[in-house]
C-alpha cells in the first residue's frame, strides 16, 4: 500500500483548491469573493462615492455619425467631474468622491475614464468576462481596474457607491444598467440619486417616456426621477441641480 496520500484531491488545502472553488457548491463563496476583492481596494483608496458612467461600447472617437461628439463629451465630462467632484483631493475626513467609475470597457466608458487620466484623477472600470472576452481601456487605474465573472456582483459594486449616474446613447446593456438603477430608486431598494440622460433627442426616440405614462404603466414623479443633458457642462449643472452630494473644503 502506498503510504503517500498527498497527491489525492481530497487532501488539497480547500483555499488552494482550484477545482473545489469553482465547483457548484461553491459558488456563493465565489460571490462573497468577487464582493470582498474589489471592496477591498476600493477602501484602500478611500473612495467613498463615485459618479457612474453607462454607455455603448461600440461609440469610436472617429466613428461615423454623431459618435465623435458623444466620445468627446463623455471624455469632457470625465474631465470636468473629477476636477470639480473630489477625485483629485481626499477631502476632509480621508475620503475620495465622485470618483468616475465605468463598465472599463471601449467606446463611452474608456472615454469618460481618459477624461480623468487626462486630469490625473483615479477611475474605476469594472470590467465583465465575456465569451469574447472584454479588454479593458488603458486609461482606467490600474490598481482600481477590476474584472468581474457575474454580472450581479459587478452591478452591485456599480451602484453601491454611486452617487450619480450618467447615460449616455447605448443598446440593450446600457438599457439593462439604466432600468436596473431606476428600479431600485422607485422601488426604495437604494438612496436616491440624480440621474442624467445625455442627448435629449436619442433618449426620448429610443424610450418613450410619456406613453408609459399614459398608459399607467409608471408615474410622471418616477419619470420625473431622469434629467436630459447635451454638452458635458450641462450634465454636470442637471447633477448639482439634482442633488449631488459635493465634498466640503
Amino acid at each position: 500500500m502506498d503510504d503517500d496520500i498527498s497527491p489525492n484531491h481530497s487532501y488539497r488545502l480547500a483555499a488552494l483548491d482550484q477545482d473545489f472553488i469553482l465547483s457548484d457548491s461553491m459558488r456563493g463563496v465565489r460571490f462573497q469573493l468577487e464582493y470582498a476583492k474589489p471592496e477591498e481596494e476600493l477602501r484602500r483608496w478611500r473612495i467613498r462615492s463615485t459618479l457612474v458612467v453607462f454607455g455603448s461600447a461600440r461609440v469610436r472617437e472617429n466613428g461615423p455619425g454623431r459618435q465623435p461628439f458623444i466620445y468627446e463629451q463623455a471624455r469632457a465630462f470625465g474631465r470636468l467631474a473629477s476636477q470639480r467632484g473630489g477625485a483629485l483631493d481626499v477631502s476632509e475626513g480621508g475620503y475620495r468622491d465622485n470618483v468616475i467609475a465605468t463598465g472599463g470597457g471601449p467606446g463611452v466608458m474608456e472615454a469618460a475614464n481618459r477624461g480623468a487620466y487626462e486630469v490625473a484623477a483615479p477611475s474605476i472600470g469594472f470590467n465583465i468576462s465575456l465569451p469574447h472576452e472584454q479588454v479593458p481601456n488603458p486609461y482606467t487605474t490600474p490598481q482600481l481596474t477590476f474584472r468581474f465573472h457575474y454580472f450581479a456582483m459587478r452591478k452591485m459594486h456599480l451602484a453601491m457607491r454611486a452617487n450619480a449616474l450618467v447615460v449616455f446613447p447605448g443598446g440593450f446593456g446600457t438599457l439593462d444598467e439604466l432600468f436596473e438603477i431606476l428600479n431600485l430608486q422607485i422601488t426604495g431598494k437604494a438612496p436616491p440619486v440624480a440621474i442624467v440622460l445625455f442627448d435629449t433627442a436619442y433618449w426620448r426616440s429610443v424610450v418613450n417616456f410619456q406613453m408609459l405614462i399614459d398608459e399607467g404603466m409608471v408615474s410622471a414623479r418616477e419619470v420625473a426621477l431622469i434629467r436630459f443633458a447635451d454638452t458635458a457642462e450641462d450634465i454636470w449643472t442637471q447633477l448639482v441641480e439634482g442633488g449631488l452630494k459635493l465634498p466640503t473644503r
